[in-house]
């Protein structure tokens, strides 16, 4: 299994901030957002990983990561997304480091306080499709929902005005290689953006998607009022940190 980060995108919620730098490289607490997604990956036992970024500032992250030796690694893929086109979009340019091995998703603004490595081990079982985190969440409709019936995921629905659960799809996913060719079959939405709630939909309709709840808290650090929780919550109760 490999692993992919995604960190592209113009983090325009966060300006000014982001007009000089990339919102994966503002700090958490005491260290860069971008160390928490590595490390979440690094400690659910993934040493291949791709960090997928974007913006003016994309060369500082070979600056800040280089070859990933703080954590352990040899060494650090790394590509380029032009714009704000989505995250199926920038998921759809690994398709050539996964070549034909699972992988593990992560947006580069999540932190999470637990561990992958059950997560992980659930999808290993499963043998192929997908596996979606999903937490609860006060505010649903914020979020991608998922809508359930018994242990069965019947549709994910994007900022749902009347949510069906206060189940919030986190910006955590396992896929086989299939998600690739997912990804081709996509049209821009609304917004003009190809979206990964259509993709995983397209799991879904395939009877080839499963659930896992998120240990520990979760949450984004893309606004500013979420980048102040994630900093509080790393303070207050630690998270996936190099000291762990």
């Amino acid at each position: 299994m490999k692993g992919i980060i995604l960190a592209g995108g113009l983090g325009s919620r966060l300006f000014p901030a982001t007009k000089v730098t990339n919102k994966h490289l503002l700090p958490v607490y005491d260290r860069p957002m971008i160390y928490y997604p590595i490390q979440a990956l690094v400690n659910a036992g993934l040493d291949d990983i791709l960090i997928v970024t974007g913006g003016n500032s994309a060369g500082d992250f070979l600056k800040l990561i280089g070859n990933g030796k703080e954590f352990g690694l040899k060494h650090v893929n790394y590509t380029y997304q032009q714009g704000e086109g989505g995250i199926a979009e920038a998921l759809g340019l690994a398709e050539h480091f996964a070549a034909d091995d699972d992988i593990c998703v992560i947006l580069g603004d999540n932190i999470i306080q637990g561990n992958l490595k059950k997560a992980r081990a659930a999808y290993d079982a499963q043998g192929g499709g997908a596996r979606i985190l999903l937490k609860e969440v006060p505010d649903p409709h914020r979020f991608g929902v998922a809508e359930l019936e018994g242990d069965r995921i019947l549709r994910i629905v994007e900022k749902p005005k009347e949510p069906k659960s206060n189940l919030a799809v986190t910006g955590i996913y396992f896929f086989d290689h299939t998600v690739f060719e997912f990804i081709r079959r996509l049209e821009p939405s609304a917004r003009g953006e190809l979206e990964i709630t259509d993709v995983n939909n397209y799991y879904i309709d395939d009877g080839r998607m499963c659930w896992s709840v998120l240990d520990g808290w979760w949450t984004d650090a893309g606004t500013w009022e979420s980048l102040h929780r994630a900093a509080n919550l790393v303070h207050e109760g630690g998270a996936n940190r190099l000291d762990l």
